[in-house]
């Protein structure tokens, strides 16, 4: 590799114009297939086959009216007043031109929404007096109808009586009759016989006179009594009917008691909100819809209201560049001046970076219409590519500049720089790639893009640092030095490096304290909780805060994420039974602690799932909505004929599941990354206990930089300095970012550091007076490539993305901490400690082993260029003047194979 990277370098060199020219082309043609090519970028964070997104796929197959997700927007009065109805009207009219968007499904208006939840409530108070006098009707015509009953029953007591005396009557006149028509035919005669007959007549005429007078009467009784049984059972059909309805309106009731904290229009009138439904999930809906949504808010034209659009439409793209990213700019162009004190030199490997990121966020972008890019995804790489871009560029340049000024040639000095220095740099870079493209075996889709772009962009750094920096510094010739140093080529004098090592005491103090310093601020990280940005992390200025300020003053914290609760029954329920069964759901929900209400959306068409929108107690960041989420997956509610069981969907709950999955990737990831940097390690130095004190140094880093994370970020320390006004759970994905990113870079200062040791160790230095002149011979260049790093990244704390902020710093902090501790300070006092044991590695395993010549060491001696002998391949005349070795050179069983410069 070094000797492809000296002739790269040689011929960048000679045909210095070509390769800037095809860099150019390179440059327009990414721009070209970016232009016709670029789709939109979101801003949404979706992990396929979560709990969320199994919801949402039963939602859209059984119940398509309730799928799809929703958006708020907040309407607020700017004199705190209620709102008019000119203002109401003009509320109405912004949510109806929504409407016309696409991907809009519907808008609804708070206020009509409010209107239809105060109407029910009134007529479930209407319907209970109605009830109550219908009750009382009931009453009052059962008490008449006994009434009658008795009347009847008395009729039919007289009509008895008056019978049995008509019936005594009938007997009497019948035995009078027989006495005397024995008596008249004995010794009557004939005119007597007659007149006793017509009495007898007269008499029964009476009698059948009086009997159809009772029978007249006992037909109007037997009518009455059918008249009474029919208003009986006239007043039992509407006791049944009242008792029904009474039933149906006590469901009703109960409903809306459960969903009585759940309100629309503030108590006071002065706030609304308007509900967008669209067609698909909230994290599908095109980026371009929410941004037209955006843009209507902000440009609403409602005399005395703001408008506020939240953060499930408002979340938008963030900047690439922004004020604080050109701040960090500037002072790695300033740290650039200051080290080689020529504004030609500092330009060199900005105009690399800047290039290389152009080249590759253009390149990645251009596949954004076939795979979805993420907002935060470009801009890490940005970050990256500016921070090694610049970082790899210096390597090379100030190789290059030595060289130069000890008397080698311009194109040879090139040639060798890029072969040495451009070698180590391909290390490195590629160790940064591998642990980034090792984020794919998370299994998360939107995690594996971003290391993928993050590898391009590194991958591009790594090729403009090796070809076009060439290029640029055959351009520039010997003006790369000053003029002072140009004078003085040749003749640059000899530096004294330590000839005796560190005190042991000082070793063991630095190393003690060192890790304690790290173990106490890593201490917040064990509090460390991951989420997703809300409203409440965003500018204070930003419509997106201001809406969940409004909706947590006005409505309460719950309603910037309310939860989508679907029930699965055992079986479809009939029409009649549904209500009853949203109660007896709803009423088990409502028993879950930190619930504030419970609102029934409906069920589905074949009456088998029904839908609940639930607002917790706490925001969509809170532990306790975090909890209640939880305890609704596990819960199981008994119904009429089974037990069903509960989903939970929506914004803070799919939140929840990302930050979830997220948190169990992280300890495979972890594990990737230490196994993987303990073997390229001890493939490169040769030694076990050198990769196992700088993968514990890294470790270390990483805590360290959680715990600042977890302090400023969730805990709000600092919170004023680094613009943190409301502190919130650490961004899901960062913790694994920022492993991989961080392992990439402490690999780098290992290498530059500690293969300077190895070099003084193999030329017969005592193992612990190597670890001086090691760091002698590296710190500066690495301290110089730290500060470049730790500017870049923290341009990007004062971003006016949630998302980008933590990221910046992270990195930044972890950057600082892995350079200027552990590197400079830890790794040093351990390898005095450890002594000649460092560097112990079974002789078997050494003739095993293939030697990486990362710095190319060996193309330096086969390459000498400055006239020097070779003997002089140590540092005489670089570094250090000739001393006495103190120690014969040691047996390694390969020739040194690292320098540093």
């Amino acid at each position: 590799m070094a000797g492809l990277l000296y002739r790269l370098g040689r011929f960048a060199a000679r045909r210095h114009w070509l390769v800037i020219i095809a860099w150019i082309v390179i440059l327009g043609i990414t721009g070209g297939t970016y232009a016709l090519f670029a789709g939109t970028i979101s801003s949404s964070i979706t992990i396929p086959n979560t709990k969320t997104s199994q919801v949402q796929d039963q939602l859209a197959d059984k119940f398509p009216s309730a799928n799809g997700g929703n958006g708020t927007i907040v309407f607020e009065t700017t004199d705190g007043k209620a709102f008019t109805s000119a203002q109401k009207s003009g509320v109405d009219d912004f949510l109806t031109d929504l409407e016309d968007l696409n991907g809009v499904k519907g808008a609804t208006s708070g206020f009509s929404t409010q209107d239809r939840l105060d109407d029910q409530r009134q007529k479930i108070v209407d319907g209970r007096k109605q009830i109550s006098d219908g009750r009382q009707q009931i009453t009052d015509g059962q008490a008449q109808l006994d009434a009658q009953k008795a009347q009847l029953e008395s009729g039919k007591q007289q009509i008895a009586d008056a019978q049995a005396k008509l019936d005594a009557q009938k007997q009497q006149l019948s035995a009078a009759s027989a006495s005397g028509a024995a008596a008249t035919g004995a010794a009557a005669s004939g005119a007597a016989a007659q007149a006793q007959a017509a009495q007898a007549q007269a008499a029964q005429a009476q009698l059948a006179q009086a009997q159809a007078q009772i029978d007249a009467q006992q037909a109007q009784l037997t009518s009455g009594e059918q008249q009474l049984t029919e208003a009986q059972q006239k007043i039992d059909e509407n006791t049944t009917k009242l008792d029904d309805n009474a039933k149906e309106l006590e469901q009703g009731s109960d409903l809306l008691d459960l969903s009585k904290d759940i309100r629309f229009v503030s108590s006071n009138g002065s706030a609304a909100i308007g509900t967008v439904q669209f067609t698909k999930s909230t994290y599908e809906v095109p980026q371009s819809t929410k941004t037209a949504i955006s843009d209507k808010a902000e440009a609403a034209k409602i005399d005395g209201v703001r408008v506020y659009v939240s953060n499930d439409i408002a979340q938008g793209v963030p900047s690439i560049l922004g004020p604080g990213e050109i701040a960090g700019v500037i002072v790695a162009a300033i740290v650039l001046f200051l080290m080689l004190r020529t504004l030609v030199g500092a330009a060199v490997p900005l105009v690399s970076a800047v290039l290389g990121i152009g080249v590759a966020s253009l390149a990645a972008l251009s596949f954004s219409s076939l795979v979805e890019f993420i907002s935060v995804t470009p801009v890490l790489g940005v970050m990256l590519g500016l921070a090694v871009g610049i970082d790899y560029s210096l390597f090379i340049l100030n190789r290059h500049r030595t060289q130069l000024k000890q008397g080698m040639g311009v194109h040879e000095s090139i040639g060798l720089a890029n072969g040495t220095s451009g070698n180590a740099v391909v290390f490195a870079g590629a160790t940064v790639i591998v642990a980034l493209l090792a984020l794919n075996i998370t299994g998360i889709p939107f995690l594996g893009l971003m290391g993928t772009v993050g590898a391009v962009a590194v991958f591009f750094a790594i090729l403009i640092a090796t070809s076009f920096t060439p290029a640029l510094l055959s351009i520039i010739g010997m003006r790369i030095l000053r003029g002072k140093e140009r004078t003085r080529i040749g003749n640059t004098g000899s530096t004294r490096v330590p000839n005796k090592p560190m005190s042991t005491w000082r070793a063991v103090i630095t190393l003690v304290a060192g890790v304690a310093v790290l173990g106490t601020i890593a201490l917040p990280a064990t509090q460390m909780r991951l989420g997703l940005p809300s409203g409440s992390s965003e500018a204070v200025d930003s419509s997106q805060y201001k809406a969940y300020k409004t909706l947590s003053k006005e409505f309460g914290a719950g309603q910037n994420g309310p939860l989508l609760v679907v029930a699965t029954l055992p079986k479809a329920v009939s029409a009649d039974d549904v209500t009853a069964t949203e109660v007896t759901i709803g009423q088990a929900i409502a028993k879950n602690d930190d619930v504030d209400a419970v609102l029934p959306i409906g069920a589905s068409k074949a009456r088998d799932i029904i839908a609940f929108q639930v607002k917790p107690n706490g925001g969509p960041d809170s532990i306790s909505t975090e909890d209640l989420v939880k305890d609704l997956r596990t819960q199981n509610v008994t119904v009429d004929d089974g037990k069903a069981t509960l989903g939970v969907a929506g914004n803070a709950s799919a939140n929840i599941d990302v930050s979830e999955k997220l948190s169990n990737v992280l300890p495979l990831y972890l594990a990737v990354v230490v196994g993987l940097s303990l073997i390229i390690l001890i493939v490169v130095f040769r030694s076990f206990l050198v990769p196992i004190t700088a993968t514990a140094g890294f470790i270390l880093s990483v805590l360290a930089a959680f715990g600042g994370l977890t302090a400023i970020y969730q805990w709000g320390w600092l919170g004023s300095v680094f613009g943190v006004h409301d502190p919130a759970p650490i961004l899901s994905f960062l913790p694994i970012i920022e492993i991989g990113i961080l392992f990439g870079l402490a690999m780098d200062y290992q290498l530059f550091l500690v293969s300077g040791m190895r070099e003084a160790y193999a030329h017969g230095a005592s193992a612990k007076v190597a670890v001086q002149r090691g760091l002698h011979a590296g710190r500066a260049v690495v301290t110089a490539a730290a500060i470049i790093m730790i500017s870049v990244f923290a341009g990007f704390i004062f971003s006016d993305s949630s998302t980008i902020k933590p990221i910046g710093f992270g990195l930044a902090f972890g950057v600082l901490v892995d350079a200027f501790v552990v590197r400079m300070l830890l790794i040093p006092a351990a390898m005095h400690l450890l002594g000649r044991s460092a560097w112990w590695f079974p002789k078997w395993l050494d003739r095993i082993v293939p030697d990486v010549d990362v710095e190319g060491a060996k193309l330096e001696r086969s390459h000498p260029g400055d006239g020097r002998s070779a003997q002089e391949s140590t540092h005489t005349g670089t570094h250090a003047l000739p001393v006495e070795p103190d120690a014969n050179p040691h047996d390694s069983g390969h020739v040194p194979a690292h320098r540093a410069e």
